[in-house]
């Protein structure tokens, strides 16, 4: 048997160890189990790949005939048997001795052949080098080589198996290249989130990054948010874009700058296109001063209605006008921008504040404008004097005399807020008495809106205040109840103006139709007050007797504008005036006033009828035909149905058409629509959208009186009484470059519906109470 052994082992050199322990684990298998070693004959000795793991399978054969396979993982490892045959000779112990050395040297024999036949079929090691997925084996000239698929150039493959040249060849191969750049991917549609989605497509076509979308896009971003130009060299915005997008490119402010220009060029010639499509267009202009320059500049900004019935914004124009600024030079430069525009014929009206260099710019404005085209009803609602700058007017000359009432509270916020230790004493005493409040508000003294927030939150704790005098030195509280009875009651009267001043500040929804219900609310609040003070309380009857004066210097009249916008609202008609004149005027007044509406509306409709004939969808009786066989003549001359051409004649003498009635007419006359939903909830524009066609003049006149704004200012410096200043940033840029910041980022955000948010600069500031500072 070793004889044998030996033989197998000299056979296949690799299964010598292998087989050597086989034999010492079986010899010891033997031994313990006391028997007899049988003789052991080797079969086979092969080597094969299992995953990761190289495995050596012998097989052998005893003296019983059976076969067995071991799994040898390493020279000091085998496995017992896994499979056990029995083989299709016969081996039965009966075997002679003859026997048994012919079959032992014909194994031998057979063990050569076996062995062959397993080194042919042995699986060769898998290729792991990446570099094979660019290469095939090919055979060239009686020999292998790698064939590159995209070129197919062949390259000799190393014994070793070393890919190092195959590597150096693909980085230099054209062919790769170019089917790298051919690649494309998957452009992901975004998850609709806004109507910009529907605007703005991908930067990734085609499995590449179009750079200069990107760069427009950010540009875009810049000019909507007020960025400055030198945003773009941020190291940690261009780390994070190249961290999503690896083509990202970066560039300079310069550049940004440029990319804003386009982007503002573009957009302007998008605007000018809509404006070709607007009847009338209503103007706002307001002035600007950067602070530390000193330069005025004027802001002109258009209103109109679309034909989605949409009200639509625009800044046109932000313009720096050198001194002396004159009213005359403010007019000539608006004329300018409306002429740059080609509006200088479709001006409707302009609204400005109430300065004294504004009456000569109307002046100058309307002698101008009418020059090139007749202004509507000979100019009388050309002018629009800003709503809310009379109400600021009103409130800051009330005030005056409340100020030692404000002044008090307004220290004693002050003194409480710059100590932690007493904000902690009077949250204590505001939670003694059950008061579940937690802030108090110090007011901006240029804003009168956070001075009724200030008295609206002290009012709050006027039960802490005195008692806290006692804990807190120096507290110069308001001491009597009299005192805070007065601070209750201009919070009052400011909690009106305020609710006013909230409505006509609006952007989003027409506010001429509402001008003349709020001017209404402010006369009937001081008629009120004054009546309920008077002989009573000096303090708060002063107050209101200045409000009154300058309520009847501004409103003493009647308006014209805030009528008309009043009476297209289908919910008041004539109505409103019917019931607010009698009570704002005298009687007589009241009469005179509502034949003035009355005339000045049906003069405007005639003036649309006359300049709509064209297009006219009116019927009149002038326009009434009569469809029939002509009249046939005879050779004389005389008609052949002179009959029927005398009954004509006798039918005409005897009846009259009487005269059809206009769609005015009509309108007026029907009643009041009701809105049970609320009048905060009311869309007039929604209501007129779906009669445009039963109102056809009618409602181009509606589109036009509706789009006509009653403020100048935006809502967020609308309660102010300081002016309107360009930040320290832009003040240091070219004019030309701020009016492509302010004008280029009101459009996008036009384009994009997003809201501009709203500076927090000069504005109230809230103390909030420390109320169980131990348990935060």
């Amino acid at each position: 048997m070793n004889d044998v052994l030996c033989s197998a082992i000299s056979i296949r050199e690799r299964g010598r160890f292998e087989a050597q322990r086989l034999r010492f684990r079986l010899c010891e298998k033997r031994r313990k189990a006391q028997k007899p070693s049988p003789p052991i004959l080797v079969v086979s000795v092969s080597k094969i790949k299992i995953g990761s793991r190289l495995q050596s399978v012998v097989v052998t054969c005893d003296s019983g005939g059976d076969l067995f396979r071991y799994n040898i993982f390493s020279p000091m490892d085998t496995s017992s048997p896994i499979s056990m045959t029995n083989p299709q000779e016969d081996c039965s112990p009966n075997t002679t001795t003859n026997a048994t050395t012919n079959t032992t040297t014909t194994t031998s024999n057979t063990i050569e052949q076996r062995e062959d036949d397993c080194a042919i079929q042995r699986k060769k090691r898998a290729k792991t080098s990446t570099m094979w997925a660019e290469f095939k084996n090919v055979v060239s000239d009686g020999s292998k080589k790698a064939e590159c698929v995209h070129y197919k150039t062949k390259l000799s493959i190393l014994a070793s198996g070393c890919t190092t040249h195959l590597s150096r060849y693909l980085k230099s191969c054209l062919m790769k290249k170019r089917h790298m750049n051919n690649q494309q991917t998957i452009n992901f549609q975004a998850v609709d989130k806004g109507c910009y989605n529907t605007i703005m497509s991908s930067a990734i076509m085609d499995g590449k990054l179009d750079m200069m979308k990107m760069r427009e896009s950010v540009a875009h971003w810049i000019l909507m948010h007020e960025h400055p130009f030198s945003v773009v060299e941020d190291e940690g915005l261009n780390m994070m874009q190249q961290m999503g997008m690896p083509q990202w490119e970066k560039f300079s402010r310069v550049t940004s700058k440029k990319d804003g220009m386009l982007v503002y060029e573009n957009e302007k010639k998008k605007l000018f296109s809509l404006l070709k499509n607007v009847n009338k267009i209503s103007l706002t202009t307001d002035m600007w001063l950067s602070s530390p320059q000193k330069m005025e500049y004027m802001v002109l900004t258009g209103h109109f209605i679309d034909n989605n019935w949409k009200l639509q914004k625009r800044v046109l124009n932000f313009v720096h006008l050198p001194p002396p600024l004159r009213g005359i030079d403010i007019a000539d430069s608006i004329y300018k921008c409306c002429k740059e525009w080609g509006i200088e014929n479709k001006v409707y009206t302009i609204s400005v504040d109430n300065a004294t260099k504004n009456d000569v710019e109307i002046r100058n404005l309307k002698d101008t404008f009418s020059r090139h085209k007749k202004l509507l009803c000979g100019g009388k609602i050309f002018h629009v004097r800003c709503t809310a700058h009379i109400l600021n007017i009103m409130v800051q000359y009330g005030l005056e005399k409340t100020e030692r009432i404000i002044k008090d509270i307004r220290d004693s916020v002050i003194h409480i807020k710059h100590s932690e230790k007493r904000l902690i004493m009077f949250a204590e005493i505001a939670q003694q008495l059950q008061l579940h409040h937690k802030k108090l508000v110090i007011d901006c003294k240029t804003r009168w809106n956070s001075t009724y927030d200030m008295l609206f939150t002290a009012l709050q704790f006027k039960e802490v205040f005195p008692k806290s005098r006692i804990v807190i030195p120096y507290l110069n509280v308001v001491q009597s109840n009299e005192d805070w009875e007065k601070a209750a009651k201009v919070c009052e009267i400011l909690e009106v103006f305020s609710s006013i001043t909230n409505i006509i500040s609006g952007s989003e929804y027409p506010t001429s139709n509402l001008f003349l219900n709020e001017v209404y609310r402010v006369k009937v609040l001081l008629d009120r007050k004054y009546q309920e003070i008077i002989d009573k309380d000096y303090f708060i009857f002063d107050m209101v007797t200045n409000m009154k004066i300058m309520f009847n210097k501004y409103w003493g009249e009647c308006n014209l504008l805030m009528a008309i916008g009043a009476i297209l609202d289908p919910r008041c008609k004539m109505r409103v005036i019917e019931f607010c004149f009698p009570k704002m005027y005298t009687p007589h007044e009241a009469h005179a006033y509502i034949l003035d509406v009355k005339n000045c509306l049906y003069e405007l409709y005639s003036e649309y009828v006359a300049e709509f004939q064209s297009n006219d969808c009116e019927n009149s009786a002038e326009n009434l035909t009569i469809i029939g066989p002509s009249c046939a003549t005879t050779i004389n001359g005389q008609n052949s149905t002179s009959g029927w051409f005398e009954f004509s004649e006798f039918v005409k003498t005897v009846e009259t058409i009487s005269p059809q009635k206009s769609y005015l007419d009509i309108y007026l006359e029907e009643r009041c629509y009701i809105y049970e939903g609320g009048s905060s909830k009311f869309d007039v524009l929604e209501w007129w959208k779906p009669n445009t066609l039963k109102y056809c003049i009618l409602s181009k006149m509606v589109r036009d009186v509706l789009a006509i704004p009653i403020t100048t200012v935006a809502s967020e410096v609308i309660f102010s009484a300081g002016g309107r200043i360009i930040n320290s940033y832009r003040a240091s840029l070219a004019p030309k470059t701020v009016q492509t910041l302010i004008c280029g980022g009101d459009w996008l955000r036009c384009l994009f519906g997003i809201k501009k948010k709203s500076k927090k600069e000069n504005k109230a500031e809230e103390v909030v109470l420390l109320i169980n500072v131990n348990e935060c």
